[in-house]
């Protein structure tokens, strides 16, 4: 199986400089992933670099603890799509999970991906977080939402994708929504066995040694 078309080759690292782009791009272009998935400060380099390639620009949204006030992450997609990303990687108000604020997690992925548009959102739950029915709590107001798609990880909570998780989002989401695995997924077994599992997509830094067959 020819994962490449799969992943979206990431680096979010906090001391990451423009070099670990310029490299991250040129693999990207070079095993022809999905997209590359960065932190916004780097959308404009890379949309210039990708330029004439069919290799999305994504970046993430309230990252990574999701706790950011609304109006932030409005602004921050919005500037994000201003600048030219293609796809939106917003963390989940966890916190609000946890207390059952359900109303005011499904307006804000509503508004998001309202702002959004045709382009696309994926949530991420952070579920090394969560127990099985806040899991599904989870999945059931991003699918009310309008999500398009449900994401595991941001790679920086204590754990990562797993293979239950990715089959239970699958059991509820059915074709309502696409399935992100990330966190964790290191060599090309994992990513096989997690897109077997049903994921859609696969957010990954070791992407190049996937891409080899390591």
């Amino acid at each position: 199986m020819k994962v490449n078309s799969y992943i979206d080759h990431t680096f979010l690292k906090p001391f990451g400089t423009e070099k670990d782009i310029l490299k991250l791009c040129k693999e990207a272009k070079k095993h022809q992933f999905f997209s590359v998935c960065i932190n916004s400060c780097y959308i404009s380099l890379a949309k210039n670099l990708l330029e004439n390639s069919k290799i999305a620009v994504c970046t993430v949204v309230g990252f990574p603890l999701g706790a950011t006030v609304q109006k932030a992450k409005l602004l921050e997609t919005e500037t994000a799509l201003d600048l030219g990303a293609h796809e939106i990687d917003m963390v989940l108000n966890i916190g609000y999970l946890k207390y059952k604020k359900h109303k005011a997690l499904e307006e804000e992925i509503s508004l998001m991906k309202k702002l959004v548009g045709d382009q696309v959102l994926k949530v991420i739950l952070e579920t090394c977080y969560l127990t099985r029915e806040e899991k599904i709590a989870a999945c059931n107001i991003c699918l009310e939402a309008g999500a398009d798609f449900i994401k595991t990880s941001t790679g920086f909570g204590t754990g990562g994708a797993t293979l239950e998780d990715i089959k239970l989002i699958k059991e509820i989401a059915r074709d309502n929504a696409k399935i992100k695995a990330s966190g964790g997924i290191r060599d090309y077994n994992a990513a096989k066995m997690f897109i077997e599992a049903g994921a859609d997509r696969l957010g990954t830094s070791n992407s190049v040694a996937i891409a080899n067959g390591n």
